[in-house]
């Protein structure tokens, strides 16, 4: 009967609380603080927001700061986790996951550019609107096109789970369809096809992170082969 290595275990269980504070920051900073804020199709009312309430414009970015530093530890956190399963995996799977914090590291430039142009004292109303159009864009966008590694380094992810055997085989088939997914809900979107089903497609990226967050705090990881499954070269 194999056993787990008790440092393996701590490790995997620091890479779950990394993601946690990955998922919690995006769903407050992302899905939550955002639109009260950062209007994409509404300048005027972005720098209205953020001229009325400077403080919460300011959690908004510190909540971007939060996704790419949590986004980071929990790519490098894998590695660890995974470097003695499928080493190869593990380097796709943290330099992927790092290029995400890139992305977004974009967006949280954009937003704090756009914090600092509705304070001037220099530049005029049609000037403020004009640049922070711009920004908002650049930032929707940096999230919008970034997805396509957000679903990336799902893959490999999915990947190391079916080819280890060290979690559920269906965390990794979920895993895979929802980077999948993500992929192309990034190119149908930026087609502009208008289909019912886009935003369904993510979704299963959603319920399989939730669930590796979960598998991680609570079981930490198999012991090697105990499905029967040979461990990724």
């Amino acid at each position: 009967m194999h056993t787990i290595p008790q440092n393996l275990v701590k490790t995997a269980r620091v890479t779950g609380i990394w993601y946690l504070a990955l998922a919690i920051s995006g769903v407050i900073g992302f899905l939550l603080i955002h639109p009260q804020v950062f209007i994409a199709d509404d300048p005027t009312k972005t720098l209205e927001n953020i001229t009325q309430n400077t403080q919460l414009a300011r959690v908004r970015l510190l909540l971007e700061f939060a996704i790419i530093i949590s986004q980071a530890l929990t790519a490098v956190w894998f590695y660890r986790l995974f470097k003695s399963i499928n080493e190869w995996g593990a380097w796709t799977l943290a330099i992927w996951g790092t290029v995400n914090s890139v992305v977004i590291m974009v967006s949280a430039i954009s937003m704090a550019t756009a914090i600092g142009i509705a304070e001037s004292l220099t530049l005029g109303l049609e000037q403020k609107i004009s640049l922070i159009e711009l920004l908002n864009h650049v930032s929707s966008n940096a999230w919008g096109v970034g997805s396509l590694f957000f679903g990336l380094w799902l893959i490999p992810m999915g990947f190391i789970i079916l080819s280890s055997g060290r979690m559920p085989v269906w965390l990794g088939r979920i895993i895979i369809i929802g980077g999948i997914g993500y992929l192309l809900s990034t190119f149908l979107g930026y087609l502009d096809l208008e289909f019912a089903f886009i935003d369904f497609l993510t979704i299963p990226a959603t319920i399989g992170e939730f669930w590796m967050i979960g598998y991680l705090l609570w079981f930490g990881i198999r012991p090697a082969n105990e499905t029967g499954e040979k461990d990724g070269d």
